[in-house]
């Protein structure tokens, strides 16, 4: 008997190519997870042609047409839950959400951040990191909690920053990084390798590789 795979709702609002790295890794046999819806705030978001070209359902809930944050978050959280969903994946997605609802979802939701955080933490963060002469920068798959860019960190890519390149450059290398470990933190959560201790997590007791890099679990 095949072993369940975990199903996920990814959240975006424009183009989508982290949903779209995610889709690829799906494809995959031995894939541990499936995407079984892509929603967005936005019906402009090109993601939404990527989930459509693979024949994943698709739902927009316009935010703009609610009152308030909490009257959309209404409408979110009943499709979300309408599609068995086991973790929300947040690729994009240009809304903050409320605290409400992200105690809803409390350690099944993850986000991306194109650093590595701590450091960095909000709007800019690749021209921050030029400004600030940092040697390394990076992103960041963490478990999402109400405070911005807060929550226990799963998996970390390193990127190098360059003399003289400038943001567009920066940003290009660590987005081919975030399509990388993003898929490989959805992996990690839905074999259950992940434990969550406190503010941080602990990768079962071995190395993650990809290329590139190991992660190595904290003791």
């Amino acid at each position: 008997m095949a072993k369940k795979r975990l199903k996920i709702t990814v959240l975006i609002s424009g183009r989508g190519s982290n949903l779209t790295a995610l889709i690829n890794a799906s494809l995959q046999k031995d894939y541990p997870a499936e995407i079984v819806q892509v929603v967005s705030n936005e019906c402009s978001a090109t993601g939404l042609q990527h989930a459509a070209n693979a024949e994943i359902p698709t739902e927009v809930i316009p935010h703009r047409e609610y009152l308030n944050r909490e009257l959309f978050e209404v409408d979110l959280q009943k499709t979300i839950s309408n599609a068995n969903t086991d973790l929300i994946v947040l690729a994009g997605f240009n809304r903050i959400l409320t605290k409400n609802f992200v105690d809803l979802w409390h350690n099944q939701m993850i986000n991306i951040h194109p650093s590595l955080l701590p450091s960095f933490k909000g709007l800019h963060t690749h021209q921050r990191a030029i400004e600030a002469g940092v040697r390394f920068t990076g992103c960041t798959v963490h478990y999402v909690r109400p405070e911005l860019d807060e929550g226990p960190i799963i998996v970390q890519a390193v990127v190098p920053l360059h003399q003289g390149e400038n943001m567009e450059e920066l940003a290009g290398r660590v987005l081919a990084q975030e399509h990388i470990i993003y898929p490989l933190a959805v992996r990690l959560i839905a074999e259950g390798r992940v434990i969550i201790d406190g503010t941080r997590t602990i990768i079962d007791n071995q190395c993650v590789k990809y290329p590139g890099t190991i992660i190595n679990p904290l003791p």
